[in-house]
């Protein structure tokens, strides 16, 4: 009968304690569900902003290579306007040397 006794107090308590340890890992098994779940979210969103910001940083990579084309384009621009100016000022200044040889042969004549 004792024997009986401890073998169903022995048996019931292995039964609870595994009932206890089934309840504890089944919590635990929900905490990491949720824990997974709101990670996976968190990554969603971190997928999205960075979709966000590349398709911001190519359209501003693109804004730059137009900038550098309209900057070189300005460039080539500024070089041409510097090489007539010179030419202009070259013609000037041999203008101005023939209208003294002018001013020079018409005081010559009077």
């Amino acid at each position: 009968m004792f024997f009986q006794w401890s073998l169903l107090t022995i048996v019931s308590l292995i039964a609870i304690y595994l009932f206890v340890k089934m309840f504890y890992f089944k919590s635990i098994t929900i905490k990491e569900q949720k824990s997974n779940e709101m990670m996976k979210l968190t990554l969603q969103e971190a997928e999205v902003l960075i979709r966000k910001y590349q398709i911001q940083l190519q359209r501003a990579l693109g804004n730059v290579d137009i900038l550098n084309n309209e900057m070189n384009k300005l460039r080539n621009e500024m070089k041409a306007l510097k090489q007539r100016n010179s030419k202009y000022r070259l013609e000037t200044d041999r203008l101005k040397v023939k209208i003294r040889e002018l001013e020079n042969r018409l005081d010559a004549l009077l």
